[in-house]
């Protein structure tokens, strides 16, 4: 493997790992929101919290993921 592929390697790694816990948190200060207000709605309070904190965690991997191949696509024009 080459130094370009490592350092490629390492950035998506990174993004996704950060895209990870910013995933997570989001989704769990949604859950929170969503279950502090004075009158919950009916989906608020169907929704399991590990299904919504997983998609949560989800999303934040694929936009780490994709936010560090753009980084690289675009620094590699250059």
């Amino acid at each position: 493997m080459g130094k370009d592929s490592k350092r490629f390697c390492l950035l998506v790694t990174l993004c996704g790992l950060m895209g990870i816990a910013m995933g997570a948190t989001t989704s769990q200060a949604a859950i929170n929101e969503c279950l502090s207000d004075s009158s919950p709605s009916h989906e608020c309070l169907i929704q399991d919290p590990a299904t919504k904190k997983l998609e949560g965690i989800g999303m934040g991997l694929m936009v780490g993921v994709c936010a560090a191949v753009g980084a690289a696509w675009r620094f590699g024009d250059k």
